[in-house]
């Protein structure tokens, strides 16, 4: 499993961490062992049938009403799981369910296709990957535009843990293509291989007087994953403070994120407005955010490879 921790290996080395000598503090609900089961009635046109999709909460059975899911029970994790209503279709989105690993409940998280056809009226197929993060998601989507301005990406955070630590697996297919679909302008076949995706980002945020968030970049943890791997406890992935773009190790998507990158998040105002990371903080900052996420591909949003599952569970900050 030597490939896992290329990314950082000096890094890590040089502050002589290991997760065994880390404190662990868990991330609420990420141990994974309690889901929402959420029924979502899928439109006559559809077919009409009751489809099961989950979210990260209090264990409980959402009734099929098509109810709009908000977090529950103070969990602080929202999925790509969604229920849409495009064009006034009703459609269930579900590529995260709840997985056996080992006798525990982790995270699945799988890269697919989803299908909307209505003979004459609807024709799309959308590619959706399998991701869970630490936020909202403001239902029901109604586009497929723009996915990021229909989700609140982050919580506030003041601590400076060293790293993100968890267990996880990849499954990886055996192709080197990946499907470009947003459900507009057909399928594309793109050469080159997708990666699973973990990161732990740290800000410091602020809005100014006409409602526009900025934010600093505190700390970066970013790992992607090209491999089938077996199942991997207590995985570490270092947190670096400061500007890191200058490291022999860092990569251009380690990098800040505003324009078409820029997450969004909810202003004093109620709008949800994208994040303008202007710069990087000095190493001795206090972060007010964190943004973690784990995926089953890391590029453009409706682009991945059918099939590349990511399992993750027991996620916790390492101090």
């Amino acid at each position: 499993m030597r490939f896992l921790r290329i990314i950082f290996p000096i890094a890590a080395a040089c502050l002589g961490m290991t997760s065994e000598a880390l404190r662990l503090e868990p991330i609420k609900y990420g141990d994974f062992s309690n889901w929402v089961s959420r029924e979502v009635a899928e439109s006559k046109l559809l077919g009409g049938k009751k489809k099961t999709i989950y979210e990260i909460a209090p264990t409980r059975t959402m009734p099929g009403n098509n109810t709009p899911y908000s977090n529950e029970g103070g969990s602080p994790w929202a999925t790509s799981n969604v229920y849409a209503k495009v064009a006034g279709v009703v459609k269930a989105s579900g590529t995260v369910t709840p997985a056996m690993v080992n006798g525990n409940k982790a995270a699945r998280m799988e890269a697919r296709m989803e299908e909307v056809k209505v003979m004459g009226i609807i024709n799309m197929d959308v590619m959706v990957a399998g991701t869970i993060f630490l936020g909202r998601i403001f239902e029901p989507i109604t586009s497929p535009k723009g996915p990021y301005s229909k989700m609140e990406m982050g919580i506030p955070y003041t601590k400076r843990p060293k790293a993100l630590v968890y267990d996880f697996k990849v499954e990886m297919p055996d192709t080197d293509t990946r499907i470009k679909s947003t459900g507009f302008s057909g399928k594309k076949t793109l050469p080159g291989r997708d990666n699973a995706e973990v990161y732990v980002l740290l800000q410091k945020r602020w809005e100014d007087k006409d409602g526009n968030i900025y934010a600093q970049r505190v700390g970066t943890g970013r790992e992607r994953y090209s491999k089938s791997t077996g199942w991997t406890k207590q995985h570490m992935l270092p947190i670096h403070y400061g500007d890191i773009s200058k490291q022999n190790w860092y990569k251009p998507w380690m990098g800040l994120l505003d324009g078409d990158k820029a997450y969004y998040a909810m202003n004093s105002k109620g709008k949800l407005v994208p994040v303008h990371e202007t710069g990087w903080a000095p190493a001795d900052t206090t972060p007010t955010h964190v943004l973690v996420m784990a995926s089953s591909s890391c590029g453009e949003a409706y682009i991945g490879t059918e099939g590349l599952t990511l399992y993750i569970d027991n996620i916790s900050f390492g101090f």
